[in-house]
């Protein structure tokens, strides 16, 4: 396959899921939605909402439009030279999370050997099999494993700071992109109208706040009325009807009680003022400021633990777990990293 085949196989794909979502395309809505309504059977976190939310976001970005414009940065795209074997090994904290990796090995002319998450292993095959059924050429291109990976020649894995060093360890001699525990901020003002606030919502709750993408931490002017922002959360409040969701907010709030640390409880989520970035699930950590160029400077200093930032001319709020296809993880950009020709068995 050509680069333009292989664009217009992903731009197919996604017109098929938007009408599937929609219910308008009879041949695979029926499978799609049992797998939406169904997926949380095997992992409590991903609701039916949560994951429609997941597919419908693959599905808007997956436009002819979009694939040119990403694919379009990179001539070399269009040259013909031999595949390389990329081993994707997948992480399962949000639903399809993987999915960026598995196009851009694809897109790039190169065959997948994915890991599936065994908190996730349903969607992505889905999406591979629908992909072949649109261009089965893309057949001998796809391949999943449940055991360890092999006959690859480069690696691109995605874990926690823990996993990463076993990934170093096995994978170090490969070349590799190996990422590790990344967590998203957002900077408040203080001028925000509410519709702004709310959507600083959507960045904090949607996937009960699992993804590296969602705000974990929000940084707010020195005498800042967090109930302000509180108020236009209440959209969000039903969040603590989760089971899971609920006992993280417990657990936490007797830790918390236990320590006799200082925090603020909304009755769903509990807001704690740390100098930490990662807060846990249920929970949103928060740090004053005085000076926006003094914080610039210090966000500055951790931006290796920083996957992307919302508010105060950075990403608009709600948007955080909506990147584009040229939004790349870790800033680590995966088609540059594929097309540099190093590997072996690559012309």
């Amino acid at each position: 396959m050509n680069l333009k085949e292989r664009v217009e196989a992903f731009s197919e794909l996604g017109e098929i899921l938007r009408s599937s979502l929609k219910g308008t395309n009879n041949t695979y809505s029926g499978k799609l939605n049992n797998l939406i309504s169904n997926q949380y059977l095997k992992n409590p976190w991903f609701t039916p909402n949560n994951v429609r939310m997941a597919v419908k976001a693959v599905a808007d970005e997956l436009t002819f439009e979009n694939l040119t414009t990403w694919t379009s940065c990179y001539p070399a795209l269009d040259s013909i030279s031999k595949p390389v074997n990329v081993g994707v090994i997948m992480a399962g904290n949000i639903p399809l999370v993987g999915f960026h990796d598995f196009i851009s090995v694809l897109i790039s002319g190169n065959n997948i050997i994915a890991k599936a998450s065994s908190k996730d292993p349903e969607l992505i095959v889905f999406l591979a099999d629908l992909l072949c059924c649109i261009n089965n050429g893309f057949k001998k291109s796809v391949s999943f494993t449940d055991t360890a990976l092999s006959g690859f020649d480069a690696v691109i894995a995605t874990g926690s700071d823990n996993t990463s060093i076993y990934f170093e360890y096995y994978f170090g001699k490969y070349p590799n992109i190996i990422r590790k525990n990344r967590n998203s901020i957002a900077i408040i003002e203080g001028n925000e109208p509410d519709s702004e606030l709310e959507a600083l919502g959507t960045d904090v709750f949607s996937y009960f706040g699992m993804g590296c993408r969602n705000v974990s931490k929000i940084y707010v002017p020195v005498n800042y009325d967090f109930q302000v922002m509180i108020k236009n959360w209440a959209p969000f409040a039903e969040i603590i009807n989760h089971h899971k969701y609920a006992n993280n907010y417990y657990y936490n709030k007797a830790v918390y009680l236990v320590n006799r640390d200082k925090f603020a409880d909304t009755g769903y989520i509990l807001l704690k003022e740390n100098t930490a970035l990662s807060s846990p699930v249920a929970a949103l950590y928060y740090d004053y400021y005085n000076s926006p160029d003094y914080l610039m400077k210090q966000i500055d200093s951790l931006k290796e633990k920083i996957q992307c930032i919302t508010g105060m001319n950075n990403i608009p709020f709600g948007n955080s777990q909506l990147p584009h296809l040229w939004d790349y993880a870790d800033g680590i950009d995966t088609i540059d990293f594929l097309l540099k020709k190093s590997f072996k068995g690559i012309l």
